[in-house]
C-alpha cells in the first residue's frame, strides 16, 4: 500500500524526504498541503496515530507561525481550537507528514524514516 505523503513542493525538507522514498522504492501519494490542506478531522486522526504532542504538528519555523505570534497563543488555546487552526492553513503544518493509515512520522530524519518506512 502507497504512503500518504502530506508535503510542500518548495519545502526543501520535503524534497529530501521524496528522494529517501524514491530511493528506497516505497510508492507513495503526494498531497500538496498547502493546495489540500487536511480537514481537521483528519488532522486529529493524525495526530492520535502519531503518538507526538499537538504542538509538534505545528511548523513553528514558518513565517506565518512568527507572523501570528501562535507560539503565545497556543498556551492558551484549546486542543480543537489548535486542530482548527492547523486546518485553516497548510502553511501551519510542519512538513511532511507520512501516514501509511496506521503509523504517521512527521518532519523528516533519516534515521527515522529508516525504522518506520523501510520495509
Amino acid at each position: 500500500m502507497a504512503l500518504t505523503f502530506y508535503g510542500y513542493p518548495k519545502c526543501g525538507t520535503c524534497r529530501n524526504a521524496v528522494k529517501w522514498l524514491e530511493a528506497h522504492n516505497i510508492p507513495y501519494n503526494y498531497v500538496d498541503i498547502v493546495e489540500d490542506t487536511p480537514s481537521k478531522e483528519k488532522i486529529k486522526e493524525l495526530y492520535q496515530k502519531s503518538g507526538l504532542e499537538l504542538k509538534k504538528f505545528f511548523n513553528t519555523s514558518g513565517m506565518k507561525y512568527k507572523e501570528l505570534g501562535i507560539k503565545d497563543k497556543l498556551k492558551v488555546m484549546s486542543e480543537d481550537e489548535q486542530f482548527e487552526l492547523l486546518a485553516s492553513d497548510g502553511m501551519l503544518l510542519k512538513r511532511p507528514i507520512v501516514t501509511d493509515g496506521e503509523k504517521v512520522t512527521v518532519g523528516f530524519k533519516e534515521d527515522q524514516f529508516e525504522q518506520v518506512w523501510k520495509k
